[in-house]
C-alpha cells in the first residue's frame, strides 16, 4: 500500500512539477528578452557577466553530482521514497 500510494503522490507532483518547470523557462526566457530589448534602447544597462556567472555556479553545483543535503534528508526519512520516485518520473515524462 505504502509504494502504490507513494508512486500516485509522486506521479502528481512530477507531473505538476515539469508544468511548473515550462513555465518558468518560458518567463525567464521572456524576462532576458526584455533586458536585451531595454538594453538596445539604452533604457537599462545589463551586466551580462554577472549575470552569467550566477549561471555557471549553480551549473557547477548541479555538475558536481552530489544532492542538496535537504533532498537526502528528505528521501532517506520517507517509508515509501521508491514508490514517490518512480511515480515523479513517469508524472515528470507524461507532463
Amino acid at each position: 500500500m505504502e509504494f502504490g500510494s507513494g508512486a500516485a503522490v509522486g506521479g502528481i507532483i512530477g507531473f505538476a512539477a515539469k508544468k511548473v518547470a515550462k513555465v518558468l523557462a518560458v518567463i525567464v526566457g521572456l524576462e532576458l528578452a526584455v533586458f536585451k530589448f531595454l538594453e538596445s534602447r539604452g533604457i537599462l544597462s545589463v551586466d551580462w557577466e554577472k549575470l552569467t556567472a550566477g549561471m555557471l555556479k549553480t551549473t557547477e553545483a548541479a555538475a558536481s553530482g552530489t544532492p542538496p543535503s535537504w533532498l537526502s534528508t528528505l528521501l532517506s526519512t520517507l517509508s515509501v521514497s521508491a514508490g514517490f520516485t518512480g511515480g515523479f518520473l513517469v508524472g515528470f515524462k507524461k507532463g
